[in-house]
């Protein structure tokens, strides 16, 4: 893959995030910091719990086998689900 690739990749999976933060941020920007602190602690969370049961032997197992079917199903189900939640697929 070339950088052009990676990096429209990126953006590209960065569009909901910016859709949903970009609007809120102004009202917010008093109470940023603890926003940002408690953001970082839950995907910090988030990564211990996935790592644990990823590393469980049964569930390594299954991964090795089904990734390549279980991560591209993932993300477009993530994906239908924000343009959904959002209205994107109503206009």
């Amino acid at each position: 893959m070339g950088t052009a690739t990676v990096a429209a990749v990126t953006i590209a999976n960065g569009g909901d995030n910016i859709g949903v933060y970009v609007p809120s941020l102004p009202s917010l920007a008093v109470g940023m910091p603890a926003y940002v602190i408690i953001f970082l602690i839950g995907v910090g969370l988030w990564c211990l719990l996935s790592q644990s049961i990823a590393a469980h032997p049964a569930v390594a197992k299954m991964l090795e086998r089904w990734e390549h079917v279980l991560l591209p199903v993932a993300l477009i189900a993530i994906g239908l689900a924000v343009l959904t939640e959002g209205g994107a697929l109503g206009l």
